[in-house]
């Protein structure tokens, strides 16, 4: 793993700026942020050494290099998914080149249905904690890299910016499944039981990593479904996207304000 590392961050080194950057996770149907940034330069997945490769139609999978609001970037245009076929190292091995290259801080974003009865669909909600019901062959990292994934500090500055503009956000449980099939009902009663306020196939591996490698992590979700289980209704890919894409604008402007303010 480290000789592969070392391919990777050797390959795409001449392309990073000698300052520190901010590292980017753009989740389903979030793509508008990659029109904030100055892109320098651009880098398909496929011709990254040992990179994983996007095989969801909605990630792009391209590595962004460039700067917002003066702060530099590196930008995943696409994540990884266990339903792809891909542990959680091959998940998480994207973090640690960010990290290779000089990031010390990672944001992330995803689409994420919501458990919570209180929390609207089309929202965001802030990771306050998470929880994983993923793959637990997860070594890789210590054991304290879970004690607490959320940087405080970015997590009160997210919070002030969204106040600023006057964006309402929720704040809960992120409880990551395999997937790639929503829940049934069952499961959504016992998620909803057990303290979850929003359920997603993602996020849990990068933001682990982010920790042992001690990054400063914030996550947020869009809630892109209802998941009341008493009152289920068919939702599709398309519409999950759909969703995903309204509130893609004011999650981006979110963000570009937070990096200035880091």
């Amino acid at each position: 793993m480290k000789t592969a590392l070392s391919d990777s961050i050797d390959f795409l080194k001449p392309l990073s700026a000698a300052a520190p950057a901010i590292g980017l996770i753009m989740g389903t149907g979030l793509h508008r942020l990659a029109d904030a940034i100055t892109i320098r330069h651009a880098v398909d997945y496929a011709d990254i050494p040992h990179f994983p490769i996007s095989t969801v139609e909605s990630h792009t999978g391209r590595l962004l290099f460039g700067t917002i609001e003066g702060r530099e970037v590196i930008a995943m245009q696409g994540r990884f998914h266990g339903y792809e076929g891909y542990s959680e190292e091959q998940i998480a091995y994207p973090v640690s080149v960010l990290h290779g290259l000089g990031a010390n801080v990672l944001l992330i974003s995803n689409a994420a249905g919501a458990l919570n009865p209180d929390f609207e669909k089309g929202r965001l909600m802030l990771l306050g904690g998470l929880i994983s019901l993923q793959d637990k062959a997860f070594i890789a990292d210590l054991a304290s890299s879970t004690e607490h994934l959320f940087d405080d500090t970015l997590c009160e500055r997210f919070r002030t910016v969204a106040k600023q503009e006057q964006i309402p956000i929720h704040e809960g449980v992120y409880v990551a499944v395999q997937g790639p099939m929503l829940e049934t009902r069952a499961e959504y009663r016992y998620l909803i039981r057990v303290g979850c306020d929003a359920v997603g196939m993602s996020t849990a591996p990068e933001a682990r990593r982010a920790k042992a490698l001690n990054m400063a992590c914030l996550a947020v979700s869009v809630l892109t479904d209802s998941c009341d289980p008493d009152h289920l209704e068919p939702v599709t890919l398309e519409e999950i996207i759909a969703v995903a894409g309204q509130a893609d604008r004011t999650l981006s402007d979110l963000f570009t304000k937070l990096i200035a303010s880091c």
